[in-house]
């Protein structure tokens, strides 16, 4: 039902509880198989600039605002400007069976006064590749998010041409909401950017369907899963 003010207007649902939530910190996530942990040049540096380059090519990073560090030294102050970001906040993904970093990404964006983050700065190296890594990361961002922090919305952006990154946020259940048109210009050219959403009211049944997948149940000894997150989720 529609609500109208006293002018006879339509407007939004009434909020009456609303408060501003706190921001994101630099705080540390656990999961089954991975764990998030604040980015620190001195604990993960040397095990992402290894992991970046466990390929010859950087085709990982075609997409992201910078390119590759070439040398450990660049790595190590690429991270030390990302470890004293307070927007973006970023963490490190930390394989718990190596207890290696292999991946990063932050929460950027931060609007605590509405209740909105985005997920964003998605940077896996290839040693996250099928894995669980990158599935459990999301999730453990969004469970803070949204269990702990309380917020409304939860946002994905990509470049329109960036094909593994928009299967990925269907996957991840996010809802696409339209393209902004030339956005951005990105590393001398065009980006137009797809926005993709979750909020507050779908993430309990997403949340469930995450723990379905990541469940030790779904795997076999060999680390296969049984079942793919977009069936538990079509289901």
């Amino acid at each position: 039902m529609t609500t109208l003010n006293h002018f006879g207007q339509p407007v939004g649902d009434a909020l009456p509880d609303w408060q501003p939530r706190e921001r994101p910190t630099h705080v540390q996530l656990d999961g089954i198989w991975c764990r998030l942990e604040p980015l620190s040049r001195e604990r993960h540096s040397q095990d992402l600039f290894n992991a970046w380059h466990s390929i010859d090519d950087n085709r990982d990073w075609t997409y992201l605002s910078v390119d590759r560090p070439a040398t450990q030294a660049e790595g190590d102050a690429f991270i030390s400007l990302q470890e004293k970001s307070e927007d973006p906040v970023f963490f490190a993904v930390v394989d718990l069976a190596t207890q290696r970093a292999v991946g990063s990404v932050s929460l950027m964006r931060i609007d605590a006064v509405n209740g909105v983050a985005e997920i964003g700065w998605v940077n896996w190296s290839p040693l996250m590749k099928r894995t669980r890594f990158g599935t459990e990361a999301i999730y453990l961002l969004q469970r803070y998010l949204f269990d702990t922090l309380k917020y409304r919305r939860c946002e994905w952006k990509c470049h329109s041409l960036n094909e593994p990154s928009k299967l990925a946020a269907e996957r991840f259940g996010f809802q696409y909401e339209g393209t902004f048109r030339q956005a951005i210009v990105n590393k001398g050219r065009n980006r137009d950017t797809l926005w993709f959403s979750l909020l507050d009211h779908e993430w309990p049944a997403s949340k469930s369907t995450f723990d379905r997948w990541l469940s030790p149940e779904n795997f076999t000894a060999e680390g296969q899963q049984k079942q793919r997150l977009e069936d538990l989720r079509k289901s």
